[in-house]
């Protein structure tokens, strides 16, 4: 009876999907998935600014229209958030006070990342993007560095 109790229960309340990198010892950590978000939200705002408004007067070209751009947006939010997250996680969980000494800008650069993937978010600013690949970039020499390695910066775009 208790046991049928508890699986109802659970069944009427499941619990909400949560995601976690990192807050754990795993010491797993790379700069890549930051990159690979702020690659996409720099693609993304190129294809916004390529677009081109169809006539006035073609509701079902302006249908499509409005569909793709609002897409390209959405894509472009999410991996900007994406792209924060990720920064986060490896200032927040990854470097230490003792990385201060070696990158003593490292405060600095994470706070202006983190800006630069909210500015991405709410404009669409191909100058913007780009400085965050420039600074996702940077964040990815000081980590590799710190690992005493230098793996190569590659994009896939």
């Amino acid at each position: 009876m208790l046991r049928s109790a508890i699986s109802t229960i659970f069944k009427n309340l499941p619990a909400s999907t949560v995601k976690a990198h990192c807050d754990g010892p795993c010491g797993v950590y790379d700069p890549a998935s930051a990159r690979i978000a702020a690659e996409a939200v720099l693609s993304m705002t190129k294809k916004l600014l390529a677009m081109t408004p169809p006539p006035a007067n073609d509701s079902v070209a302006w249908a499509a229209y409005n569909n793709t751009f609002s897409r390209y947006v959405a894509v472009k939010e999410e991996q900007a958030q994406e792209t924060k997250e990720e920064l986060l996680i490896l200032w927040t969980d990854y470097f230490k006070p003792e990385h201060i000494s070696t990158y003593p800008d490292l405060h600095e650069t994470f706070w202006k990342a983190a800006k630069l993937c909210s500015a991405c978010k709410v404009n669409i600013d191909q100058e913007k993007a780009e400085e965050l690949m420039q600074i996702v970039k940077k964040i990815h020499h000081m980590f590799w560095t710190s690992k005493g390695r230098s793996d190569a910066w590659v994009t896939a775009s």
